[in-house]
C-alpha cells in the first residue's frame, strides 16, 4: 500500500517544483504577475482534462495502462522546464504536468486503496490523500534549496525529479493491481460523477475542498510575488519552504483528525480556510512574513481537512468499479475554481495593486468557504457519519 503511493508522491513533487522559480523566469523572460497566474492556469487546464478521460480509463482498463503514460509525460515535462526559455514552454510543460497529474489523482489513488482491500479504505484514503499533499510541499522546498545552492537554479531540480519519477514508473510496474473484471460501457471522455446515491457525498466534499485547494493554488502562484515584491523577501528557500510548510500541515492534520468524525474533520476545514483568508488579507496590509505563513499554514490544514474528508466520503461509499472516477469528480469540483479564482486575482493585482488584488481574492474565498461550512453542518449527520 505505502508503495502504490509514491507514484503519487513522484508526480506531486512536480505539480509544484516550479513554484519558487518562477522570480527566475519573470526575471530572464519578462512577465506580468496576470502572466504568471495564467502559466499556473494551464496546468489545471490539463489537469481538468485528464480527469475528463483518465478515471473512466482506469476503471474500465486498470490502474497501469493509465498511469505508465502519465509518467512518461511527466518526464517529458521536466525536460521541458530545464530547457525553458519562452512563455510557451512553461504554458506546455505546465500542461503536460497537470495531465499526469489528473491521472494520479484519479488512477494513482484509487491504485492505493485496490492494494489497501476492503478492510483498510479509511486508511487508504489518508495515505493516499497524504501522499499527494506531502509531494506537492516537497517540490517547492526541493526547488527552492537546489536553486540557492546548485548550478543550474531552473534545471537541477528537474534533474532529482527526473529520478523520482523513473523510480515511481518501477513501481507502478511492479505493484499488483489487478484489471478490472467487468468492463463496463457508455463514453469514454465525460465530466467524471459519482453512482446516483452518491451525488450528496460528492457536494459535501466540494464544498470543502473547493475553497481549501483554492487557497493553497493562490499561495503557489503569487507567494513568491507577494515574498519579493511586498515583503522584501527574494530568498527562493524562503518561497520554497513556506509552500513546504503549508503541506506539512496539510499532511500532519491529517494523521491528527483521522479518527475523528468526518462531518467534524470537514466542518474544521471549512474554519481553516476562512481564518487564512483573513490572515492573507492582514498580511498584505500588514506587510508581514509571519502572518502570511500562518495565512499559508491554515490553508494547507484547510485543504487537507477537506482532501480527507472528501475522499474519505467517497472510498466509504462508492464501489470500486467507480472509484477512479469519483476521485476525479471531486478533484474537478476543486480544481476548477483553484484555476480561475488565482488567475483573476493575478491580473486584478496587475490592475489595483497585490494588495487590493490579494484583499478582494481572500474576501471572495472566505465567502466560499463559510458556505462550504454551512452545507457540511445543513447535510443530515447520517450523510457524513462516521
Amino acid at each position: 500500500m505505502w508503495l502504490a503511493a509514491w507514484p503519487v508522491t513522484a508526480v506531486f513533487v512536480l505539480s509544484n517544483a516550479a513554484t519558487p522559480l518562477y522570480v527566475l523566469w519573470q526575471r530572464d523572460i519578462g512577465f506580468s504577475k496576470g502572466t504568471l497566474t495564467l502559466v499556473f492556469a494551464f496546468y489545471i487546464v490539463g489537469l481538468i482534462g485528464s480527469l475528463l478521460v483518465s478515471g473512466v480509463v482506469s476503471d474500465r482498463v486498470g490502474r497501469k495502462p493509465v498511469l505508465v503514460p502519465a509518467l512518461v509525460l511527466a518526464l517529458l515535462a521536466c525536460l521541458i522546464f530545464a530547457t525553458a526559455t519562452s512563455v510557451t514552454a512553461l504554458i506546455v510543460a505546465r500542461l503536460f504536468t497537470g495531465i499526469a497529474v489528473g491521472a494520479v489523482v484519479s488512477a494513482g489513488m484509487a491504485a492505493v486503496t485496490d492494494v489497501a482491500g476492503p478492510q483498510r479504505k479509511r486508511i487508504a484514503a489518508l495515505l493516499a490523500s497524504c501522499a499527494m499533499v506531502f509531494g506537492a510541499g516537497l517540490g517547492p522546498l526541493l526547488a527552492g534549496v537546489l536553486s540557492e545552492v546548485a548550478p543550474g537554479p531552473t534545471v537541477t531540480v528537474f534533474v532529482v525529479e527526473a529520478v523520482l519519477l523513473f523510480t515511481a514508473l518501477l513501481v507502478v510496474w511492479r505493484v499488483p493491481v489487478a484489471r478490472p473484471a467487468v468492463v463496463q460501457k457508455g463514453a469514454w471522455a465525460r465530466v467524471p460523477g459519482v453512482p446516483r446515491g452518491n451525488g450528496r457525498q460528492l457536494v459535501i466534499g466540494i464544498a470543502v475542498f473547493a475553497p481549501g485547494i483554492t487557497a493553497t493554488s493562490f499561495v503557489l502562484s503569487l507567494g513568491p510575488s507577494l515574498l519579493s515584491g511586498l515583503l522584501g523577501t527574494t530568498s527562493r528557500i524562503v518561497a520554497g519552504a513556506m509552500a513546504f510548510v503549508m503541506f506539512l500541515a496539510a499532511t500532519g492534520v491529517q494523521f491528527a483528525v483521522q479518527h475523528l468524525a468526518r462531518r467534524t474533520i470537514l466542518t474544521a476545514g471549512a474554519v481553516s480556510t476562512t481564518l487564512s483568508m483573513v490572515s492573507l488579507m492582514v498580511a498584505v496590509h500588514m506587510s508581514s512574513v509571519v502572518v502570511l505563513i500562518a495565512s499559508a499554514l491554515l490553508a494547507g490544514a484547510g485543504q487537507g481537512m477537506g482532501q480527507l474528508g472528501g475522499l474519505s466520503l467517497l472510498n466509504s461509499t462508492v464501489p470500486t468499479r467507480r472509484l477512479a472516477e469519483a476521485n476525479a469528480a471531486l478533484n474537478v469540483g476543486g480544481y476548477v475554481p483553484a484555476g480561475i479564482l488565482p488567475v483573476s486575482a493575478g491580473y486584478l493585482s496587475d490592475a489595483v495593486g497585490l494588495t487590493s488584488g490579494a484583499t478582494v481574492f481572500g474576501a471572495v474565498l472566505m465567502g466560499l468557504s463559510v458556505i462550504g461550512g454551512l452545507v457540511v453542518l445543513a447535510s443530515r449527520r447520517r450523510t457524513v457519519e462516521r
